[in-house]
């Protein structure tokens, strides 16, 4: 599409029609498109051709139409977060990552729907009610990023931003067979943010294939004074064609980490094929994780403090949920974050350790398939109780608190029709690798060309 923008073979306007027209045909069964902006979209769009008719240079993003997630703030355009508290809040100035987006010429089309706050990684709210998978409407399309997936799956737009602290990124990415990246903390940087030294909640790209997240990533990517933790390489890195050889890549195949989580069988024998898959394109595969010891109680303290210190005031106006984990936060001492820290640093250093011997780690994003979309969360899997709401993202959140890059990719559908997606982690602000070989695995599967009939 950018390239028939550029080549003026397409116009902004035509593109952007389009979107709208297949945003109104189909988002009546699928919820994503939650705040429309049409109007203000072909009036972009139309100052769009008319800069290249005039021959301006362009940004690699022009008259590529794009919903914001609804927790980033759009200047002109209603950001509610999924709450009620919100739910007429019209903000004044972009955010920084939605600055980079309209600033490489890409229009903004509307916003996607979000759980409450972002908390949680099923999307529903009181404010707009429940995102539907695609693939199964009776099912979720995953959280929080959960609008902006079902969206990119349905086709009513080609690039999404998204956010991702416990797998938001993740997590509706492999459930609506899309593509999300969980960037390394300070790859995309965040303002502003009322925690901004914090790196377990980062920013980054979604869409339908592996190149395309790069393209939007590219983007995204660079240093910002504003943000105290942004890394200083410059997102020109991901512009680059992600073609690489995997022949003696190092993989490591964690098909439950290590025994660190619960995995539903269903999404064990669709992910079984994967490890085959890169024996093919001649990497060396064999069973490893690191280390994660503590990685959960990292995760699950430093979160609730986070929560705790940005939404205390809230805590009476929010969902059970969100309520229960700022009492979790306001409940935790300076002792307790002390060993969260202590244990982070020591997990830091094993997986560091870890990917001297590996390339990459091969994981399931989510445990299980698409769950039903009428339960708030999974309560067991494989006959193992999970009561509490984070429990069956654990796959994904371990993750997050080892600091690592990490991408849903693609790879497999259930008998039941239900799309899963594989986990590539890297080391340490690895990410460029972290899209070549998912992108390599992209290519020799072609999975993610299997679109929802809607």
């Amino acid at each position: 599409m950018a390239r028939a923008l550029r080549a003026r073979e397409i116009s902004a306007r035509e593109l952007v029609q389009a979107h709208l027209d297949r945003i109104e045909a189909v988002d009546g069964r699928v919820n994503a498109v939650v705040t429309r902006v049409p109007e203000r979209a072909l009036a972009e769009a139309d100052r769009a051709d008319a800069r290249l008719a005039a021959g301006e240079p362009v940004g690699p993003l022009h008259g590529l139409p794009i919903a914001h997630k609804d927790t980033h703030l759009t200047a002109g355009v209603r950001t509610t977060f999924g709450s009620p508290l919100l739910a007429d809040f019209v903000p004044d100035a972009d955010e920084l990552v939605v600055e980079r987006i309209r600033g490489a010429g890409a229009i903004t089309i509307g916003k996607t729907n979000v759980p409450e706050f972002a908390a949680g990684s099923h999307t529903f709210n009181p404010v707009f009610g429940t995102t539907a998978n695609p693939y199964a409407p009776g099912r979720s399309a995953g959280g929080s990023s959960g609008g902006a997936a079902a969206a990119l799956a349905s086709g009513m737009h080609p690039l999404a931003d998204g956010s991702d602290m416990g797998g938001s990124l993740r997590n509706p990415a492999s459930f609506c067979n899309v593509v999300g990246l969980r960037p390394s903390p300070g790859r995309v940087p965040t303002h502003p943010a009322a925690l901004p030294w914090a790196t377990m909640a980062v920013q980054g790209p979604m869409a339908r294939t592996v190149a395309d997240a790069a393209l939007l990533l590219s983007v995204l990517a660079g240093p910002d004074p504003r943000s105290p933790i942004s890394l200083d390489e410059p997102g020109s890195v991901f512009a680059a064609p992600l073609d690489r050889d995997l022949t003696g890549l190092r993989v490591a195949w964690a098909p439950d980490l290590g025994g660190a989580v619960t995995v539903d069988p269903v999404v064990t024998a669709a992910l079984a094929p994967a490890a085959e898959v890169f024996t093919r394109l001649g990497a060396h595969v064999e069973p490893a994780c690191p280390d994660l010891t503590g990685a959960d109680d990292v995760f699950r303290t430093l979160r609730a403090w986070q929560f705790a210190a940005t939404m205390g005031p809230q805590r009476d106006r929010v969902k059970a949920a969100l309520a229960a984990n700022i009492d979790d936060g306001r409940r935790l001492t300076g002792d307790d974050l002390a060993r969260a820290e202590l244990a982070r640093a020591a997990l830091f250093h094993r997986v560091r350790e870890f990917f001297t011997r590996y390339d990459v780690l091969l994981a399931p994003v989510s445990q299980v398939p698409p769950f039903d979309a009428a339960l708030e969360h999974p309560t067991a899997i494989d006959g193992v109780p999970h009561p509490h709401y984070l429990d069956w993202m654990a796959s994904a959140y371990l993750v997050s608190a080892a600091g690592l890059p990490a991408l849903s990719v693609p790879a497999a559908f259930t008998p039941d029709g239900l799309p899963v997606g594989l986990q590539v982690v890297g080391p340490p602000r690895a990410d460029l690798l972290v899209l070549q070989v998912g992108h390599a695995f992209e290519g020799a599967t072609q999975v993610g060309l299997r679109r929802p009939e809607l």
